[in-house]
């Protein structure tokens, strides 16, 4: 997805989500600058989906919460909020809350064009200061390559790239899989705007 900033004065949380429930899109929140969150691609679509219901059917008797990009992250230590396209928490203290998360353990983001550089970058930046967060997946949607910024016991960022007959390691949640399990189908021809 694209972030967009929207020409809105500064907002405090709380705020962001009053206004946000009266909106038609999803909006950000990241230095109290509101950022509109525009859709994505065909295949950005499907690779999410296909995500969302892989963790989820793997998760399913456990007490972890899988979502898709309709749950906010907060940032934790900040009142920053992201939409994620998948994020999975299995902290008691998520549990507590009906509008975010705040401690995943996994977040799954697919590329596009316009957001591959943020989401590697400054995304990141924020996400891994959350300490309970132990895979952050970054998935292409135009080609069979996958990157695993997994965190080691010692806190050091490892990264791990998949690509074409790979089998997938999400430590985070004990779950391995074939990489073309995710593209099974895919026209992965460059993204091209219309």
């Amino acid at each position: 997805m694209i972030a967009i900033k929207e020409k809105l004065p500064p907002m405090t949380p709380e705020e962001y989500f009053t206004w946000e429930e009266q909106q038609l899109e999803k909006h950000e929140l990241i230095d109290s600058q509101v950022y509109a969150m525009s859709g994505g691609s065909v295949n950005h679509s499907r690779i999410a989906i296909r995500f969302t219901t892989m963790v989820d059917t793997h998760l399913d008797t456990s007490s972890c919460i899988t979502a898709n990009s309709d749950l906010r992250v907060n940032i934790a230590g900040t009142n920053n909020y992201t939409y994620p396209d998948v994020s999975v928490t299995c902290d008691e203290r998520d549990k507590t809350t009906t509008q975010y998360i705040t401690y995943p353990c996994l977040i799954i983001e697919v590329l596009s064009p316009s957001t591959e550089s943020y989401d590697r970058g400054g995304k990141f930046r924020m996400y891994r200061k959350n300490p309970i967060l132990q895979d952050y997946l970054l998935v292409s949607s135009t080609s069979i390559e996958i990157d695993l910024y997994h965190k080691k016991d010692t806190g050091e960022w490892l990264i791990i790239n998949y690509q074409a007959g790979d089998t997938v390691e999400l430590k985070s949640i004990n779950l391995s899989f074939p990489i073309e399990q995710v593209y099974r189908n895919l026209d992965l021809t460059p993204e091209t705007t219309p």
